[in-house]
């Protein structure tokens, strides 16, 4: 991606600070709406009924993602890609659901997804006094890390206890600021319709982060209380007319990270070191993928939407390099530093805040020299495979559990342990073909990051190539039986001691340095965070607090207008039609990845084809929107983000719309092709009235 100076300077307006925000710039809070900017940019004025109701109807999927529920009776709407996971794992070597799609026309038909999580917002609450006030002056960085762990806990535990509604303590502004979001969990989630993938991804990785495209992108699933549809107060209307060009649009969605708060220290440590590093990892895992899925059909479906996932992220992160590596973008960032800095030093009040820019720097270069073991041995880029996750997970079990709630990996306390056991005993497929490939890749990647001679290597590799050694550990341990999962959680570290699986024991053997690691990072982060709060504090006070933090994957409210851009002088519409889906079909002989389903090519001419496909907005996502419902002024549906175009994937760093969009199914290219295509009445006339046909 190529970024002009002008594109660039448009950009870089924004980018140190969200107090000063320009155009439809913002993820914002639901405790901060923009209130302000919507009223002076568009003469609108959103109430606290209409946000509250849209945060109710708005869902976050676990597995990364974004919903929302269209019907009383609990149907939630994402994006397939969302969902992909769930549909993988429901699916078989006899039916490929990703391939073939799925509708179920009855409710005893819907599928229960294997270990999928919904969660809902209910509240939020500022908890930022308590969380600072349990840190004692002066404490060293571990002993803060510790006290902050404690009281984030204590916390969570007991609005867990009073409400019980999951708890989270979300650290923002990069420790300027602790809010505790509850949330309503929902664990029975059905799949209800998946069009086929090929034409929710039509174009595959030629088209991805393209406009304009022919996406139907989405996927419907239903939530499901003690064995019956949910009753939902909250679900969005759909749309009877859509949304045209120049309308003021709503994204309300879990965007997952942003790094636009970020000192220039950190924004070199990005480009300098972890994006070089993961666009490798990445790049190596997705011809992995691609060789071995191209072996067989069955080799391809096993391995499809984990290689969507890599291609994806490496899309992605190739576009954020190319910003970080823009000497016009680093060098306004740098300026832009400089001359708060500057301003800081003048006012003499802020002594704190000028001096946490070095702390910052200095931290990160201690978190440079740790990084590639940590995300090695840590990280398990080393042992990329689920039997290495789950036996260190019960290994970790075993030893933390039965540790006081806050003294414990925050992955294991009290209000962390439902969502764990969840994952933990799911009975997804893991195939040991597949295991022992990604295992040998990681061991290998291993040996190659730190030398074949290195003692952790040879140790962990006992005398043995990657391939035999990653068989060796995948077809002896017994760690993919669900059974036995249970039976070793539930006796506790003994019990796992006395199992002598080899994979629990490959954790084992690394485990204290892997723990050591995270906890040297950990006191880092923490003297870091400490930081960016001085620095937080400062710029609250000189420019005001009606500002967005970065994204932290949860609940945020964008917004932003519909409307086409110019791209190399050539002018590209604000929307795509169905009757583009298959002009660029024929245009490319129909040939994989622009081939179209069967059924598709035989129901052509019951399509309308003038309906309106896919649109671009200017709303400010970035990765975890996806699947966020896109609501027009009177909070009705309108359409569905499942993308940016190239041009967006900057937004990690700033926000512009001169040429960056947000992609969207359009609401009404959904229910045509419910209709026409799929012969889904049902759905149909559920999504129109918000009701399920009884």
């Amino acid at each position: 991606m190529n970024l002009s100076p002008r594109l660039l300077g448009t950009l870089l307006a924004a980018c140190t600070w969200t107090s000063a925000v320009s155009a439809d710039e913002g993820m914002w809070l639901y405790t901060n709406p923009p209130r302000q900017q919507l009223k002076e940019r568009h003469n609108f004025e959103i109430t606290d009924a209409w946000l509250d109701h849209l945060m109710r109807s708005s869902v976050r999927f676990n597995s990364g993602g974004s919903g929302s529920f269209v019907s009383e009776d609990g149907l939630v709407l994402s994006n397939h890609h969302v969902g992909a996971d769930a549909i993988q794992k429901l699916s078989s070597t006899s039916r490929n659901l990703l391939r073939d799609g799925f509708q179920a026309k009855r409710l005893e038909e819907e599928l229960k997804c294997v270990d999928l999580e919904l969660n809902v917002l209910q509240s939020i609450e500022d908890v930022t006094a308590r969380v600072n006030a349990a840190v004692p002056a002066g404490a060293s960085a571990d002993d803060a890390v510790l006290a902050r762990r404690k009281v984030i806990a204590e916390i969570e535990k007991e609005s867990q206890d009073k409400t019980s509604l999951r708890s989270n303590v979300i650290t923002l502004y990069q420790g300027g600021a602790y809010h505790l979001y509850r949330f309503k969990r929902y664990t029975d989630v059905r799949l209800v319709f998946a069009p086929e993938q090929q034409v929710a991804f039509f174009g595959g990785d030629p088209d991805n982060f393209e406009f304009p495209r022919y996406n139907l992108d989405f996927a419907l699933f239903r939530v499901y209380e003690n064995g019956q549809p949910a009753k939902v107060s909250n679900f969005l209307k759909w749309s009877k007319n859509g949304a045209e060009e120049g309308d003021l649009t709503f994204v309300s969605g879990h965007p997952g990270r942003t790094s636009r708060l970020l000192t220039q220290a950190e924004l070199e440590y990005l480009r300098d070191v972890q994006f070089p590093y993961t666009l490798d990892r990445l790049k190596r895992l997705e011809v992995l993928l691609q060789s071995w899925g191209a072996r067989s059909a069955e080799n391809n479906r096993r391995a499809k939407d984990e290689l969507f996932g890599y291609q994806n992220s490496r899309k992605a992160r190739d576009g954020g390099m190319a910003g970080l590596l823009d000497p016009v973008l680093m060098g306004r960032k740098a300026e832009a530093e400089k001359q708060f800095r500057l301003r800081l030093a003048a006012s003499g009040e802020y002594p704190d805040a000028l001096a946490a820019y070095d702390k910052i720097a200095a931290a990160q270069a201690e978190i440079a020299k740790l990084a590639l073991r940590f995300r090695l041995l840590e990280s398990e880029h080393a042992f990329n495979s689920d039997s290495f996750g789950i036996a260190r997970t019960l290994l970790r079990a075993g030893d933390e559990r039965p540790k006081p709630n806050g003294e414990r990996l925050p992955e294991f306390s009290d209000s962390q342990l439902e969502p764990l056991e969840l994952d933990l005993f799911s009975d997804k497929p893991i195939h040991e073909d597949l295991e022992i490939l990604k295992l040998t890749e990681s061991l290998t990647f291993l040996a190659n990051e730190l030398g074949a001679e290195n003692a952790t290597v040879k140790a962990i590799l006992a005398g043995k190539s990657p391939r035999v050694r990653a068989a060796e550990l995948v077809s002896q341990t017994q760690v993919r039986d669900v059974a036995v999962r249970k039976k070793l959680y539930a006796g506790g570290a003994e019990a796992v001691r006395q199992a002598n699986d080899p994979m629990i024991e490959l954790a084992r053997m690394i485990d204290a340095e892997a723990r050591e690691l995270r906890k040297l990072l950990e006191a880092q982060g923490e003297l870091k965070q400490q930081a960016q709060a001085a620095i937080a504090k400062a710029r609250f006070a000189l420019e005001g607090a009606s500002s967005y933090p970065d994204a932290t994957f949860t609940l945020r409210l964008a917004f932003g207008t519909i409307q086409g851009y110019t791209e190399d002088g050539r002018k590209v519409p604000a929307f795509t039609t169905m009757g583009g889906l298959f002009e660029r079909n024929a245009a490319m002989n129909n040939q994989p990845p622009f081939d179209l389903p069967p059924r598709w090519l035989k129901k052509k001419s019951a399509i309308n084809l003038k309906t309106p496909f896919n649109f671009v907005n200017t709303a400010d996502i970035i990765g975890g929107n996806s699947g966020s419902p896109v609501v027009n002024k009177a909070g009705e549906l309108v359409g569905l983000i499942f993308d940016g175009n190239l041009q967006s994937l900057v937004l990690d760093f700033a926000y512009e719309d001169v040429v960056a969009r947000a992609l969207s199914v359009d609401s009404r290219a959904i229910l045509e092709a419910l209709d026409s295509v799929y012969d889904a009445r049902d759905l149909v006339r559920e999504l129109k009235t918000g009701k399920r046909k009884s």
